[in-house]
């Protein structure tokens, strides 16, 4: 089954804005600190949501419908700040690579784990030979570039 090209790339191009942003956010975090650098993200984020959404009208949904959606789906916001935090502490500890490596890896094994269960009322996506061999060979890939 030939899998779509686009949607791939768009999903390589957030991989390059998160390392882009984790590089700046850790730099403001140096100047203003942890929190206050998460807020700042946080801020312009929403700022901008706010432009695209009420002032150029690019939403393609309707916020009204906000009481339909499950309890589970507002912890996007807590995981955001969550991640923003963990991301502006770990990267001048470690470094871009390292801290993007395990970042990625984390992601696989956990997006993995979803896939199989079908949690938070996605398709089941089985775990195959093909994928704990890939997701395997991503470790030793990941060790290898966090091993000093």
């Amino acid at each position: 089954m030939p899998l779509e090209i686009l949607p791939l790339l768009v999903a390589a191009f957030s991989g390059v804005a998160m390392a882009v942003q984790g590089s700046i956010n850790s730099a403001l975090g140096k100047v203003i600190g942890l929190l206050e650098s998460t807020f700042i993200v946080h801020l312009v984020g929403l700022l901008l949501v706010s432009l695209l959404l009420f002032i150029c009208k690019l939403g393609d949904g309707c916020l009204a419908d906000i009481q339909n959606a499950p309890w589970y789906s507002y912890l996007g916001g807590v995981l955001g700040v969550i991640i923003i935090y963990s991301v502006v502490l770990a990267i001048p500890k470690v470094g871009v690579a390292p801290a993007t490596t395990a970042i990625i890896l984390g992601q696989v094994f956990t997006a993995g784990l979803v896939d199989h269960l079908g949690l938070f009322g996605l398709n089941k996506i089985p775990f195959s030979f093909y994928k704990i061999s890939g997701i395997l060979l991503m470790a030793g890939g990941a060790w290898l570039v966090l091993k000093r």
